[in-house]
């Protein structure tokens, strides 16, 4: 696959390689007692509240505090029962009675201390899942999504597109019999699409189609769409995205709201090999968001929708492997949506727009003329060490030495709805149909367009 990378293309440009510079960048309680000026600096940049991270630190130091005096009462304790039996042997019996009662004190002494110390480390815990990842030193300063750099565009000319085509995907869809949007509210709610005839075909197709672009490299996963409440702790989304999610509160379980939640934690409380690094997984999955930050935002049609299709690519590696996976997943996932002749540009997410995980993303967007909107049909993101912190996933050097967190980075490699919408508005007919791309045929049963019902 050439290289398609967010820097590969145009004269003089550096490559992805010459621009991002993956350093070690993570939550790790040592980074709190050792470098807070550090970590402030790199949380500032993302335009937050630093209150929970200076009380982090505080609590770090008085967990270290409490281990020491912990530690030097647990010694003074067994140096007591020593001396006790030493007493009753030399049959001493009023000094091993008040070496005792010295050592019954700092017993009670020590379970004081060890209760603090487990009451810090809860709110501790609780605090430092709350706090954001570091961002990556390289990615852009900003305060918000009206400060991330488009990084180039391709095959966009607003004047290109005619009046057949800027209709919206929500009419077509109605018109051509492929979208019941009306039905799929009466099954289960708004925001519930329902696809029918080739509208669900080429749903499917596209999930085919990114699977079998990237079976090349990436182990297939079908993993369970329903999760344990610490699956979705591993990657992020709870305790801070729990109103966005769905739960099934009897059996303690969530619904998925990306494959990216179960991949994770496959290895979850796993010591890998080095050699086994990179590992590589992707996955067909369904979908499930809340949206719950979505009043006043466009939810038409297919643009905001609580359940859709999507197959997402993973990697877990070593720190130096980190940076040439990121820009191979964003080199495949933008392939995948140039092979489909849709326009779109590559976003580069300024630091107030990164996720809770994230310390570096590029979003794919392609161009919807119907709608005339660009939208974000792929995430391509570097997590450094935050989330295989959060799911203790390591791996053993080949160099021999302690054990090291493993990185993680994911994409979309194609999510239906919004890639779907703009199929249908950008190969729209002026007699209706809509032409399908030809890298989907294969997959079509012989449909090569769609064609309005007669």
């Amino acid at each position: 696959m050439p290289p398609q990378g967010p820097f590969a293309r145009g004269p003089g440009s550096p490559g992805v390689a010459g621009v991002l510079h993956y350093r070690g960048v993570m939550i790790d309680v040592r980074r709190l007692r050792d470098d807070l000026d550090g970590v402030r600096t790199a949380l500032a940049r993302r335009h937050i509240d630093l209150g929970d991270v200076d009380r982090a630190a505080a609590l770090a130091e008085r967990q270290r505090l409490l281990t020491g005096q912990g530690d030097g009462l647990r010694s003074r304790v067994n140096a007591l029962s020593k001396e006790v039996a030493e007493a009753r042997r030399a049959k001493d019996g009023d000094r091993a009675e008040a070496l005792s009662a010295q050592s019954k004190q700092l017993g009670q002494e020590l379970a004081a201390v060890e209760a603090e110390a487990s009451d810090v480390e809860t709110e501790l815990r609780d605090l430092l899942l709350r706090i954001p990842n570091l961002p990556a030193p390289d990615a852009p300063g900003g305060a918000s999504d009206t400060d991330n750099v488009v990084v180039r565009v391709e095959g966009f000319d607003p004047d290109r597109y005619g009046e057949h085509q800027r209709v919206p995907h929500w009419e077509i869809g109605a018109e051509l019999r492929i979208l019941d949007l009306e039905r799929g509210a009466k099954i289960s709610g708004s925001m519930f699409p329902l696809f029918r005839g080739l509208g669900a075909t080429l749903a499917r197709a596209l999930c085919q189609l990114a699977l079998d672009r990237n079976a090349d490299a990436f182990e297939e996963i079908r993993p369970p769409t329903l999760v344990r409440s610490a699956t979705l702790e591993a990657t992020g989304q709870l305790p801070k995205f729990a109103d966005d999610a769905y739960q099934i509160e009897r059996d303690d379980l969530w619904a998925i709201p990306t494959a990216e939640v179960p991949l994770t934690s496959m290895r979850r409380n796993e010591v890998l090999d080095e050699a086994e690094l990179p590992l590589r997984l992707m996955a067909y999955s369904p979908c499930y968001r809340r949206e719950a930050g979505s009043a006043g935002r466009d939810t038409r049609g297919l643009l905001r929708v609580h359940e859709f299709d999507k197959v997402e690519i993973l990697a877990l590696s070593t720190p130096d492997q980190a940076q040439a996976l990121h820009a191979e997943i964003l080199d495949r996932a933008e392939s995948t949506i140039a092979a489909l002749g849709l326009p779109y540009r590559i976003v580069d997410i300024c630091t107030g727009d990164l996720g809770q995980s994230h310390a570096r993303c590029f979003d794919i967007e392609v161009y919807a003329p119907g709608c005339d909107m660009w939208l974000e049909v792929s995430s391509v993101s570097w997590f450094s060490d935050y989330q295989a912190r959060r799911a203790n996933i390591r791996f053993r050097p080949a160099a021999g030495g302690p054990t090291v967190t493993c990185h993680t980075l994911n994409g979309s490699a194609l999510a239906v709805p919004r890639v779907w919408a703009a199929i249908v508005e950008t190969h729209r007919q002026p007699d209706g149909s809509v032409a399908l791309p030809e890298v989907l045929w294969p997959y079509l049963r012989g449909a090569v367009s769609i064609a309005p019902p007669s």
